[in-house]
């Protein structure tokens, strides 16, 4: 099979359950952001992340294919072997966060992004999450989408800067407390 269909010269793309739209759709703007989310939380992982953080970010990458594919697929496509996102997804971040956040110290102040690299990469991902959460809040406004892909977007940001602040915690690395200018 080859990698290249030619299809999409015409800046034209297929969806999932059929048709096509242009190749700056929102909704391939919104698949596409999550599948940027999905290769930096790839890199972060490439970084070497404690084992429990290796367990859920793979875990967390197979659920971005399923809110891509979501979004991939019109809500009123007739699509029978789609998986759709729901909430047990969600439920496993908050459970997570609760996890994480009792090892940690309270946060007083904001933090500054970075740490280990591994930690660094998380935050970047933390900010791409956001990114695609902004492009579907926009592409609900157009269109009907699944709410729960915005749910999942919002709860994995959290868990991200949560999980970031975990990962220098187990290194053993210091937070970057913000200083506002005197």
């Amino acid at each position: 099979m080859k990698i290249y269909t030619k299809t999409g010269d015409s800046g034209e793309t297929s969806l999932f359950a059929g048709g096509r739209v242009l190749k700056d759709h929102l909704r391939v703007e919104a698949y596409g952001t999550v599948d940027e989310l999905n290769s930096v939380l790839g890199l972060a992982r490439a970084h070497g992340v404690p084992m429990q953080a290796e367990v859920w970010l793979e875990r967390i990458q197979n659920e971005l294919f399923t809110v891509g594919a979501d979004l991939a697929t019109p809500l009123d496509a007739q699509a029978a072997w789609l998986v759709r996102m729901d909430t047990v997804p969600v439920e496993k971040l908050e459970s997570e966060i609760d996890q994480m956040t009792a090892e940690l110290p309270p946060l007083q102040n904001f933090i500054l992004p970075g740490g280990t690299p591994a930690a660094a990469a998380i935050h970047v991902a933390r900010t791409v999450c956001r990114r695609a959460e902004r492009v579907c809040v926009s592409l609900s406004q157009v269109e009907q989408i699944n709410v729960l892909v915005i749910q999942y977007l919002n709860r994995l940001s959290d868990f991200l800067f949560t999980l970031a602040r975990w990962v220098n915690l187990q290194s053993g690395e210091s937070e970057t407390k913000w200083t506002a200018r005197s």
